[in-house]
Parts: C-alpha cells; sequence; structure tokens
C-alpha cells in the first residue's frame, strides 16, 4: 500500500483571510487534520465550510500522537498539521511529528503561509539581511538575564515572542543589558487592534508603564552597530563627571544619558563608574 502524505499547513495569525487558497484545497482534501487546539482550528474551517476531520496534537501529547497519525499516514492517509495560528513549528508543536515523518520516509510537503517572525520583520524598518529569531525568552528573570548577555554582541535584528505581562519587566532588563537600542513592539497582528510601537527601548518601555498590555507580542531589537564601540572607559568617566555638575540629574539619569549617547549597556556604564570610585578608594 502507497503511504500517504504529510502537509504542514500554516494558517492565519489572526485575521482569517490571511490563508492561501491552496491551503484550503489541503485542509479540504485531506483525510484528517491534526491540529494543537481543534476548537481554534475549527473556528477557521466553519468560516471555509471545511468538514474534514480534526484530531489534537499539542505539547502534551505530541509523542503519543504523533506514532498515532504516522501509523494513519503509513496505511496510506493524507494529513495536514495546523497549529493554533501561523507555521507549525515556529515556538509551537510539530517538530515531533516532522521528525517521525522523516525517520519514516513519509512524504513531507510544506504548505507556506502567514508567520509572526516575518510578517513583524516585514513592518519594523530594522534590517532583514540577517536576522536570529529566539522565540519565548525565559520567564524568570535570573535566566532572562543570562539569556540577553549571550546576545550582547549580536549584530542581526533580533525577534522574540514575550508575554505581555513580562514585556515591562525584559525591557528593563534589555536596556540594563543591551543598551539603549532601536525596537519595535508590534501587539495583535493583523487583528482588529493591531499596534505597532517604535523607539529605543527607554522611551516605548516608558510609554507603557500605565498601559494594561494584553494580546500576543512580537519584539523586535536593533542587533549591534557592527563598527567598534565608539567609547572608553576614560571617555565614560569624563562624561560622568562632566554630567554630574547638573544637579538637577540624578545618578540614574546621567547613566540614561550616556547609555543613549555612546550606545553602550546601561549595566556597563555603571560598571566604569564604579571602577573609578575603587580607586579614590
Amino acid at each position: 500500500m502507497e503511504k500517504g502524505t504529510l502537509y504542514i499547513v500554516s494558517t492565519p495569525i489572526g485575521n482569517l483571510e490571511d490563508i492561501t487558497l491552496r491551503a484550503l484545497r489541503v485542509l479540504r482534501e485531506v483525510g484528517l487534520i491534526a491540529a494543537e487546539d481543534t476548537r481554534r482550528t475549527k473556528k477557521l474551517l466553519n468560516a471555509y465550510e471545511i468538514h474534514t476531520p480534526l484530531t489534537s496534537l499539542y505539547d502534551q501529547n505530541e509523542l503519543r500522537k504523533s506514532r498515532s497519525i504516522i501509523s494513519r499516514i503509513n496505511d496510506g492517509m493524507d494529513v495536514a498539521y495546523v497549529s493554533d495560528a501561523g507555521t507549525p513549528g515556529i515556538s509551537d508543536p510539530g517538530y515531533v511529528l516532522v521528525n517521525q515523518a522523516i525517520t519514516n520516509h513519509i512524504n513531507l510537503v510544506p504548505v507556506p503561509g502567514v508567520s509572526a517572525v516575518i510578517t513583524a520583520l516585514s513592518v519594523s524598518g530594522l534590517p532583514m539581511d540577517r536576522f536570529v529569531f529566539n522565540g519565548f525568552l525565559p520567564s524568570k528573570s535570573n535566566k532572562r538575564k543570562q539569556f540577553l548577555e549571550l546576545l550582547r554582541n549580536e549584530t542581526g535584528t533580533m525577534v522574540f515572542y514575550e508575554s505581555p505581562k513580562r514585556l515591562l519587566a525584559t525591557l528593563g532588563e534589555m536596556e540594563e543589558i543591551l543598551g539603549n537600542r532601536e525596537i519595535v513592539i508590534l501587539r495583535e497582528l493583523t487583528k482588529v487592534f493591531e499596534e505597532i510601537l517604535r523607539g529605543r527601548v527607554g522611551e516605548v518601555a516608558q510609554s507603557l508603564r500605565d498601559r494594561a498590555i494584553k494580546g500576543e507580542i512580537t519584539l523586535i531589537v536593533a542587533g549591534r552597530d557592527k563598527a567598534p564601540p565608539q567609547y572608553s572607559s576614560e571617555k565614560v568617566r569624563a562624561r560622568f563627571e562632566e554630567l554630574r555638575k547638573d544637579n538637577e540629574l540624578t545618578t540614574r539619569d546621567i547613566v540614561d544619558v550616556i547609555s543613549g549617547e555612546m550606545d553602550i549597556s546601561r549595566k556597563m556604564v555603571y560598571r566604569e563608574v564604579l571602577k573609578k570610585a575603587t580607586i579614590r578608594l
């Protein structure tokens, strides 16, 4: 018996109109649709009057259900896999299923479409010739800081997904570790309340402090300038002493100014200032 085919189908990330004609045809023609959340996928199928049987495949059952689905494909059934939104496997389930299909020499067919990463980059205004997708940052602050430290010297544009509950904390840590870089926050892409915020980390964070942040967040951060940093310990210290003469500026204000002027992290500015204080002792 000839094996079936596994189709990896991209679906809309919000607006149901963002689906390809090919995707609709495949979803109608396969014998089974495996979905991360059958309730969400049902809304899409109902909108286009598609009545193909559904089964669930999500993080917690992916290993077990993948075996069952692979068995059906080996018996000749064509199956489509869709995640909740966008392209399966991109911070979504699908990896295990795809690898089991490869192991079983099953024909894999991608049906391309929407991806929040690419959609966000296309309107970010930041360089797209090279970018790094980092998925969701760690939920705990200390782990998140460690991860951001690893990205300090990354020159490519960086893309993250983030929870609205953690967004302000993440922005504060980014400013501390990566410096006051250009960022773009894209909220509820393709949906009714779509919003795009651009600016430096500090100013964007400030604009969000008194707001209730809701919805799905894609965060894009400029990479480090490829040119050597235009600063030295002596310049940082000299600028600090110069700004300290302004009695209206707090130490934090001064650090913020230097961080923005020299495009270095606030943490590095503090480090240089503390070195000077230690020398004085």
